[in-house]
């Protein structure tokens, strides 16, 4: 993959590239046209540049790190803690919405093309189009859906959907998709940086997000989730779902090139006093001897420094005694900045490898998603007899993927990672095993209020001291409220404090605001 990307970044450009001078003259086509700039961009082209853009701008600090993975608890900021604090910047909600946007049209422009001769492209567009509208709607609620990214139809000032009608949607798009990757013959997909052309692997991505999505809304219309969930797993070979580790839908990045970085990997080599582990993440690994931990956090620089030393005049007391690691993570929101040596940063795998991933699903998920839909009484056919039984082989996939040795495996799922029948247990081993998927965690925290520990920021502004809960969604954009006013108001009444407001559709948590 890493070499896929280096051969591909030349192509990426071309779409950047696409823009013509100004000039008033009566030969202004034929004087303006740069012979040297692509005009029309390949198929494959637009599709490694969506599956890109989609990648680092879902996944950087200012739509995943600052917000969500710090609702969710698995990040905390040492210094610039405005966002955890709830504080959000305008700007930045602006731009978080147009990525979005931007992305689906592209999208959609790739169906467009594919419509006629490229029918498993259109598949994976299509597949595209629902990660796009997914995270869309569950950061947001109800936004533009079927009649956006229309504007070549005259349609400027889209209308909203609900998150009620866009669920459903998504998964017949899905469906889509799913019989169309069985029905048609096979043909090239160009510019797939994401499974290098391997339409095995998008099915599989494909019926898994069916999953997810279904199990999402289970609470609110378990007739939907029901019926997808035993269609999808009572069909193995028509609906194939990711079945071990090489499956997993990761976007890699290219290490060597500074255009290619991983995006949170970027951002820690200038600001490497920024983000922290949290408290909430590092508390709940410690409490259960979790071998993961050594993987997703490192030791506080003040314990593997020999030179740090305690300064009682200022009260600072030094971690340090024989080099033995010690985890320690910071609060989120906290009041003020910490003394960095004195806390975990994100281990070398999530947090500082410049050609690491941006994760869009991992296939532990799946089958905590399979041991849910069996403690609802729902038929999973071969894939599980019981929900321990695909309960221990999702904590045994993600304790494998990060690399714990098969004894240390063994042990943990022995001990404090046994099943004891709780949907409990169940929803706190899928929030670890789903580390660095900001979105994922907080909807899984919005939905079931997990991990337990997690609490609303102490150093909040004074405006949202009557919450009880971190944020509900995000604030609409400035852009929608000012230019999109007469469709967006509506919507925008129902939000409270920016922030919180009337939940998601499938957040049925009672007491919280």
């Amino acid at each position: 993959m890493k070499e896929y990307m280096k051969k591909i970044a030349v192509a990426l450009m071309a779409v950047a590239m696409m823009s013509a001078t100004v000039g008033c003259t009566d030969s202004f086509e034929e004087i303006n046209t740069d012979p040297d700039n692509a005009t029309d961009v390949p198929n494959a082209n637009l599709l490694s540049y969506v599956l890109y853009n989609t990648s680092y701008s879902c996944h950087d600090r200012w739509f995943s790190m600052d917000e969500p993975m710090t609702f969710c608890g698995y990040a905390a900021k040492m210094s610039y803690i405005d966002e955890s604090r709830y504080s959000y910047r305008t700007g930045v909600q602006d731009s978080n919405w147009a990525d979005m946007y931007r992305n689906l049209n592209n999208v959609m422009d790739i169906q467009r093309r594919a419509a006629e001769l490229y029918p498993n492209l259109l598949n994976v567009a299509k597949v595209w189009e629902v990660v796009i509208m997914q995270i869309t709607t569950d950061r947001w609620r109800d936004v533009p859906y079927s009649d956006a990214v229309k504007m070549a139809d005259g349609v400027l000032n889209p209308t909203y959907d609900t998150q009620e009608e866009i669920y459903p949607a998504l998964l017949a798009k899905l469906k889509e998709a799913a019989e169309g990757f069985q029905t048609v013959g096979v043909d090239d997909v160009e510019g797939d940086i994401l499974f290098d052309g391997d339409l095995n692997k998008w099915q599989r991505f494909c019926n898994s997000l069916r999953l997810r999505l279904a199990i999402r809304i289970s609470g609110v219309d378990a007739a939907l989730a029901k019926s997808t969930i035993e269609e999808v797993l009572g069909n193995p070979d028509k609906y194939p779902i990711m079945e071990d580790n090489d499956d997993n839908a990761f976007f890699w990045y290219d290490g060597s090139d500074s255009n290619y970085w991983e995006p949170i990997a970027s951002a820690y080599r200038t600001r490497k006093t920024e983000f922290s582990s949290s408290d909430v993440m590092v508390d709940n690994l410690l409490a259960n001897n979790d071998p993961r931990i050594h993987v997703y956090c490192n030791p506080t620089p003040s314990s593997q420094n020999p030179k740090d030393v305690d300064d009682p005049e200022s009260g600072y007391v030094s971690d340090y005694t024989d080099g033995t690691p010690v985890y320690r993570g910071y609060v989120i929101g906290a009041k003020a900045n910490a003394v960095s040596k004195k806390y975990s940063v994100w281990g070398h795998k999530y947090g500082i490898d410049l050609g690491g991933f941006s994760p869009w699903m991992r296939v532990a998920e799946v089958y905590f998603h399979i041991a849910e839909a069996k403690m609802l009484g729902y038929n999973v056919g071969s894939y599980a007899a019981t929900a321990e039984e695909a309960y221990n082989k999702a904590v045994a996939l993600s304790l494998e993927e990060n690399g714990v040795a098969e004894a240390d495996a063994e042990a943990y799922l022995a001990g404090a990672g046994k099943f004891d029948g709780s949907i409990k247990k169940l929803w706190y081993e899928e929030w670890v095993a789903m580390f660095k998927q900001g979105m994922e965690g907080w909807s899984l925290y919005r939905r079931t209020g997990t991990p337990e520990n997690m609490y609303i920021a102490p150093g909040r502004p004074a405006q949202y001291a009557n919450h009880n809960v971190p944020p509900l969604r995000s604030p609409y954009p400035s852009t929608e409220r000012n230019l999109n006013k007469a469709n967006n108001a509506p919507f925008d009444a129902d939000v409270v404090d920016n922030l919180w407001g009337k939940p998601m559709w499938w957040d049925t948590r009672e007491g919280v605001y």
